[in-house]
Formats: C-alpha cells, sequence, structure tokens
C-alpha cells in the first residue's frame, strides 16, 4: 500500500462531503492518467467501493485513519500495470485545497463570530442590568426628590415665618432699646436738674385742689415743670432740657428759649427749613414728631398738659422770605384732652402783626387729615381748622413764599399762612415758631 497524501484530521475524519470530493479528484486524476479502469470510485465509507462500470474489473481499495497528531492519513492500495505505475503520492488538486483553505477560513471565522455574539450577549446582559440598577436608582432619587421638595417647601415657609417673627422681635427690640435709651438720657437730665426729687413726680392726695393746680407747688419742690422753672433754678441758656409737668407727671424733653424777650419759653412748635414732613397722623401729633433742633411739634398731648397746670401765655414769632420779622402775642393759651380733641383757647391779643388766628380759631377742634375733615385733607396738616384758616403754620413748606393753587393742581391754599401778613392765603412764611410760659412769669436781673 503507498500512501497517498495526508491533511488535517479535524477536515477529512470528520466530514464524508470533504472524502467524497478527494474520492472524485483521485478519479480523474487517475483518468487522466489512463488508470481509470484500475481506480474505484469511493463513496461515503471509509471502504465503500462503487461497482464494475461498464463491464470494467473493480480494483484497488481506499481506507483512511486519524493519527495522533490530528492529522488524517489516507491510503490507497492499486495494482501494478506493467505498462502505466501509478504515482507513489498524490497531492490533493488546487482546486481541492481552495475549497478546504476557504472552509477553514470560514470556519475560524465562524467561531470568531460566535465568540463575538457570545461577548456581545455578555454585555448586552450586563447593559441590562445596568440598566435596570439605573431605573432602580432613578425611582428612588424620584422618590426622595419628591420628598425633599416637600421638605423644602416646608422649610422655606418655616424660613418665612421665622424671618417674620425675627423682623418682629427686631422691630420690638429697637423700640425697646429706643425707650430704655430715652429713659436713661432723660433719668439722667433729670438727675442732673437741681434739686428735681423724681420720688415725688406726682402730686399726693394730701394735697388740696388748689395746690394740686398751683404751678408754684412742683417748683418749691424744685422739681422743672417747664423752662420757666428751670429758669428760676439757674438754667439761662437756651437749648434742650428734661421737664416734668405736674398733671403728666412724665419727663418731657423740650426746647426751652431762654432768650426771647426776658427767656423762660417752652417752644411747642417749630418750621425753619422744610426739613420735616408735617402731613402727619392724629396720632403723631398727639405724641410729638421731628427734631427739637430744626422743625418739630411737641405734641398735643404734651401741649395739654404743660398749658393745663397754670395760667399760660403765647408768642408766635414770624418771618418771611425778605427776613421781615413780626410777632403775636396772647395773654392767655391751654388746650383741652383728648376726649374733647384738644379744643383750643386763645385770647387776649397783641403784637406786631394784625390777628389772624385767635379771633377766627378759638373754640376749635384739633383735626388732621385722617380724621375726615376736609380742611385738613387740603391743607395737608393738622390744626385747629375752622372753615378752613386764616392761620395755617403746620402747612406745606413752600421755598421762596409764593405759590399758588393753579400752579400746583391744589385744592386750596396749604403753605405756612398768616392771612394778615400779605392779605394773601398763597403765601407761605419762612419761619414760625409757638412758645409757652407762665403768665405770671418775670424775668431775674443780673446783679
Amino acid at each position: 500500500m503507498l500512501p497517498i497524501f495526508t491533511e488535517e484530521g479535524r477536515y477529512c475524519c470528520k466530514q464524508a462531503k470533504k472524502r467524497r470530493m478527494v474520492a472524485l479528484n483521485l478519479h480523474w486524476t487517475l483518468l487522466f492518467l489512463g488508470l481509470w479502469r484500475t481506480w474505484p470510485v469511493f463513496g461515503d465509507n471509509e471502504t465503500d467501493m462503487h461497482p464494475p462500470v461498464n463491464g470494467l474489473t473493480q480494483c484497488g481499495e481506499y481506507s483512511n485513519q486519524a493519527m495522533a497528531n490530528g492529522r488524517c492519513r489516507l491510503v490507497a492500495t492499486l495494482p501494478q500495470l506493467a505498462e502505466q505505475r501509478c504515482p507513489d503520492v498524490f497531492r490533493c488538486t488546487e482546486e481541492v485545497s481552495y475549497w478546504l483553505h476557504e472552509n477553514e477560513e470560514r470556519k475560524q471565522q465562524m467561531l470568531d463570530l460566535k465568540e463575538t455574539i457570545s461577548e456581545l450577549q455578555e454585555e448586552l446582559r450586563n447593559h441590562r442590568h445596568r440598566i435596570n440598577v439605573l431605573e432602580m436608582q432613578q425611582n428612588e432619587e424620584n422618590s426622595l426628590n419628591s420628598s425633599l421638595e416637600q421638605r423644602f417647601h416646608i422649610l422655606e415657609q418655616q424660613y418665612a415665618e421665622a424671618s417674620t417673627l425675627l423682623h418682629i422681635h427686631g422691630s420690638l427690640i429697637y423700640d425697646m432699646q429706643t425707650q430704655i435709651h430715652n429713659l436713661s438720657v432723660l433719668a439722667e437730665k433729670v438727675r442732673r436738674n437741681p434739686g428735681c426729687m423724681i420720688n415725688i413726680l406726682r402730686t399726693t392726695p394730701l394735697l388740696s385742689t388748689q395746690e394740686t393746680l398751683h404751678p408754684e407747688v412742683q417748683h418749691v419742690r424744685n422739681c422743672p415743670i417747664d423752662c420757666a422753672s428751670l429758669y428760676y433754678n439757674g438754667v439761662h441758656r437756651s437749648g434742650l432740657y428734661v421737664v416734668i409737668p405736674s398733671l403728666g407727671a412724665v419727663p418731657v424733653e423740650v426746647f426751652c428759649d431762654m432768650d426771647t424777650e426776658g427767656g423762660g419759653w417752652t417752644v411747642i412748635q417749630r418750621r425753619q427749613d422744610g426739613s420735616v414732613n408735617f402731613n402727619r397722623s392724629w396720632k403723631e401729633y398727639k405724641e410729638g414728631f421731628g427734631d427739637l433742633h430744626t422743625e418739630f411739634w411737641l405734641g398735643n398731648e404734651h401741649i395739654h398738659q404743660l398749658s393745663s397746670q397754670g395760667d399760660y401765655m403765647l408768642r408766635i414769632d414770624l418771618e418771611d422770605w425778605n427776613n421781615k420779622h413780626k410777632h403775636a402775642l396772647y395773654e392767655s393759651f391751654h388746650t383741652d384732652n383728648e376726649e374733647s380733641q384738644y379744643r383750643l383757647h386763645v385770647t387776649g391779643f397783641s403784637g406786631t402783626v394784625e390777628d389772624s388766628f385767635s379771633w377766627y380759631h378759638n373754640k376749635q377742634s384739633f383735626s388732621t387729615p385722617d380724621t375726615g375733615n376736609i380742611c385738613a385733607e387740603i391743607s395737608h396738616s393738622g390744626w385747629w381748622y375752622h372753615q378752613c384758616f386764616f392761620a395755617n403754620l403746620n402747612g406745606v413748606y413752600y421755598k421762596g413764599g409764593r405759590y399758588s393753587a393753579k400752579g400746583k393742581n391744589l385744592l386750596g391754599p396749604d403753605g405756612i399762612v398768616w392771612y394778615s401778613w400779605k392779605d394773601s392765603d398763597y403765601y407761605s412764611l419762612k419761619k414760625v415758631s409757638m412758645m409757652i410760659r407762665p403768665r405770671t412769669f418775670r424775668p431775674r436781673l443780673s446783679p
């Protein structure tokens, strides 16, 4: 037996189709060599031989064997002919080799493809797992975000409430600090006033009614009830001082004029530069507002307490924009309490200017824009109005003095008016002040 050819075992030993192709190749090769008569055509089995063709005698046999190294051993036994010898070794034809090579590449490609598909499937499973994890995390985050959003809204509401409370508390603390500071200043000033005894601020029930209302009772006890009593205690310089009205028994800071006509004046109102807005409410006019150094209204309650301690007189100083100065003096002045809307009582006019105050405004109640009084609303101030005024010292400050209803689109005059000054409601004065002192006041001459 002669070895014909050898190929990879996995191709020749496992695939019958390949064997058939090899056998057919050998058949055609032998036919080409003139040996067809003596070469059988092999079938699928290892020893399968075709029957004789055209009466020719069958010869030879075919067998294969898988070797230990994985190769295939193909063996063919042929009879020797005298005229022709069989070739010692048969190799695969180029066509068979090509298809064997192509089949090997396709198989390797399929293996690679299977491997790639397996990897892709594994990666796809991993991706699906990650997607499931992310979806679960997203659901948890959505739930957490919803909870956090609710908590955030609750915290926002709580913060707004806390801010409001903090603002209120801050305002209260500021007011308390201001009051404490003011009381401390007042107490210090009262303490420094000569001989003032704070423990007897109120009149005692043991005193008679006449003694209680007499201004000299508190003066005897050295507590200043007004600027006149301060003057009697040796204070002769104009400035801010603290007095304790006998009726109110509450310290009040006032500006004392110790220069005009002998001094002793307690200033209750002043206008001089328009720095303070006098369009205020009833409460503000009651308690007082402004700056005692410049423009202010002392407060209706304080004016009532001061002017009701005894017999007081009123002085009004006026100055126009040409620096011309005049004054009005009233021998009797006081106001009622709040229940009577601080009704005005003013009589006994004298002075260097014609009266525009007492003859028209005497016994009139005080009004402010928020009380519904049309005159107060038109005049933008608080005053003792009477259809509406001939004097309005708390009116709007017009620089230069001249103003008109048409130019300002006004319903009526609202300036700092003293009608008899120019016989006009549309001239606003530059400076005015109102101050009171006891009618019995007598300045002490220096030795």
